[in-house]
């Protein structure tokens, strides 16, 4: 073989490779530019739990009294060490728990949209063959007795 036909072992992959070196050089330019990204959903469950502990904490000492305080700040220990362990057991599931979220979240969204597009539009809320029923007539319903004789619906 020639020289321009042949490839050394260690090119195998360069596609790869010079893949995963832009998209590690584009992460650490977002990185530079926007800060770090969130952690995962453990991380991130852990600071919430955190943020929480240090606002109660910090609430006014007369509002609660002096024995209510100590009861609170117990009450926060005692949920930060039933958390911790729940968070470093099982850090996979928030972040399942956090993709399902968001899952719901865009099917809701996608609902709400649809919806008041059909609002906006003035357009009935039935589709298909609901539509289609809704047309032709149910006769197995007792309420469906079609027209009045004068061509009238009566509504009463």
């Amino acid at each position: 073989m020639s020289d321009a036909t042949e490839r050394p072992a260690a090119d195998s992959d360069a596609w790869a490779t010079a893949c995963a070196e832009d998209l590690e050089a584009e992460k650490a330019r977002r990185r530079a530019t926007y800060g770090p990204g969130p952690g995962s959903a453990a991380e991130e469950l852990r600071k919430l739990v955190d943020a929480v502990a240090d606002k109660v904490s910090a609430l006014p000492g007369p509002l609660f009294g002096v024995a209510a305080q100590g009861a609170v700040q117990q009450f926060i220990n005692q949920a930060k060490a039933a958390v911790e362990p729940v968070i470093e057991r099982n850090p996979g599931v928030f972040d399942h728990l956090a993709a399902a979220g968001n899952e719901l979240l865009a099917a809701y969204r996608s609902a709400v949209e649809s919806q008041e597009a059909r609002w906006t539009q003035g357009t009935p809320p039935s589709t298909g063959a609901a539509r289609e029923t809704e047309k032709a007539g149910d006769p197995t319903d007792p309420r469906d007795e079609g027209p009045g004789p004068d061509g009238r619906i009566d509504l009463d």
